[in-house]
């Protein structure tokens, strides 16, 4: 069940929020448990049979975790424990997201030709795996006490606002929240707002913007030019940013309406003036977790340079690998891990010298070229469309149909170039302070618009829904 549906939008979520408000806020206990049950329900309504597999991951990381407690309250260490439950969640999500990419790199190299069955892959694994993984991590670590309560963490675990999609919410985060949180009509109203705006971006925003890339990468090599491939990727350019950006923003006002505050996972990316920035504005808490859990643990940057050479390109390429299981985003995790050792190491300082138009420029380009290999699974074909957008892969500049797309979206795309940037929502707040109506007004018409694109409409992707 995605959040741009009528089905979640007009019946799971009203159904879920008349249920759990009708219990007395005293009675926070029945709260969660109407909770957890509606996650259930919304997890196992595209996956009946993986949502077995998720309540098992959390018995799995409940239990390791009381068990490294138990283990260093006994003046044991717990590192077997912790080392166990690091190991089955890292099998369990590799056997289910990456085994079919091991048998085929096997049988490309050794040409067996190994037959197999392809699993199909459980919605939101490489999020709530994540999720169980630093849990235990912290319970070691001694950040966070373990859980007694198994039913609480299942609740954290299977939390349906950020379940498939992000933020990656760690436990200690929302450790009070579960056990004791509060709830207001300014945050319900605060968290329907940022739905509805983050609905408008995903709807209105992204799709659109999904159905020109796919017209465009559609389109007979006859017909294919220079600007329009350009036009393409800066249309998934924005696609991308949208789509996961918006689908942030239903979760974190979804948790908001139910007394949760999540973190931040964008910070408008797209306005950076260089890689750096960019992933400190981009995924935050994939960012934040990968950072915690695998660089500080390998040294950091508190170790010799070809050290820390060797963590970046680790993290940056098991970056990669979490996004898909497939070379091209290996590709693609590793391409950010050189530019941002280049930045650090090399030519950082000069960058830092150019104007402000010419670091956001050279940011930008390096971002829409990472967007080629993100989107075409196939490195050979994204090779293909690279050639073709800087003049070696012997198309036209432009022909009739870049003037057909340039005519058709135009608007569209510099209507998202704006939205990329905090000027609208800067605005929308001034408006929200001094004519607080007419901000509702306008989130109403955000909704409403939106809707009409869910009725009539049939292009409505996710395109971080496979990770």
């Amino acid at each position: 069940m995605l959040f741009s549906s009528t089905i979640f939008i007009f019946y799971f979520l009203p159904i879920t929020l008349v249920i759990y408000y009708a219990i007395p806020e005293r009675y926070l206990r029945a709260r969660n448990g109407v909770l957890l049950a509606a996650s259930l329900i919304f997890y196992s309504w595209g996956e009946p049979v993986y949502v077995f597999l998720m309540i098992y991951s959390a018995f799995l990381n409940y239990f390791s975790a009381l068990q490294v407690r138990r283990e260093q309250h006994d003046g044991g260490t717990g590192k077997k424990n912790l080392l166990f439950a690091v190991v089955m969640n890292l099998f369990i999500l590799g056997f289910f997201k990456y085994y079919g990419f091991l048998m085929d790199t096997i049988n490309d190299i050794t040409g067996a030709n190994i037959k197999y069955t392809a699993l199909a892959l459980p919605i939101g694994i490489s999020f709530y795996t994540f999720q169980a993984m630093s849990y235990v991590i912290d319970v070691y670590r001694g950040t966070v006490g373990p859980q007694k309560n198994f039913f609480r963490f299942a609740l954290y675990l299977s939390l349906f606002p950020q379940l498939i999609a992000g933020p990656i919410v760690r436990y200690r985060d929302v450790a009070e929240e579960l056990e004791d949180r509060t709830h207001s009509l300014e945050d319900f109203g605060a968290g329907s707002m940022r739905f509805v705006f983050g609905l408008g971006k995903k709807i209105i925003l992204a799709n659109n913007l999904g159905a020109l890339y796919s017209s465009i990468t559609a389109l007979p090599d006859g017909q294919v030019s220079v600007l329009t491939y350009w036009i393409g990727i800066l249309a998934y350019t924005f696609q991308i940013y949208f789509d996961f950006s918006g689908y942030s923003d239903m979760a974190i006002g979804l948790g908001r309406m139910m007394g949760f505050h999540f973190m931040e996972n964008f910070n408008y990316p797209y306005i950076s003036k260089s890689i750096t920035e960019f992933w400190r504005r981009w995924h935050m808490s994939l960012s934040s977790w990968f950072r915690e859990y695998v660089y500080i643990p390998l040294g950091g940057n508190r170790v010799t340079v070809p050290r820390h050479i060797l963590n970046l390109l680790i993290v940056w390429s098991l970056t990669g690998l979490w996004h898909g299981a497939n070379w091209n985003f290996i590709m693609w995790g590793t391409y950010f891990g050189v530019l941002l050792i280049l930045e650090k190491y090399v030519y950082g300082k000069k960058i830092e010298k150019l104007p402000a138009w010419g670091q956001h420029l050279y940011t930008m380009v390096i971002v829409i070229i990472s967007w080629v290999f993100f989107s075409i699974t196939d490195i050979g074909q994204a090779l293909e469309y690279l050639k073709t957008m800087f003049f070696m892969g012997g198309h036209p500049v432009a022909n009739i149909k870049t003037l057909y797309f340039l005519r058709t979206s135009l608007v569209l795309l510099g209507a998202s170039a704006l939205c990329s940037t905090p000027v609208v929502l800067e605005k929308f707040k001034k408006l929200a302070d001094r004519y607080p109506r007419w901000s509702i007004a306008v989130m109403a018409g955000v909704f409403v618009l939106s809707v009409a694109y869910l009725v009539f409409g049939s292009y409505n992707p996710f395109l971080y829904f496979r990770f």
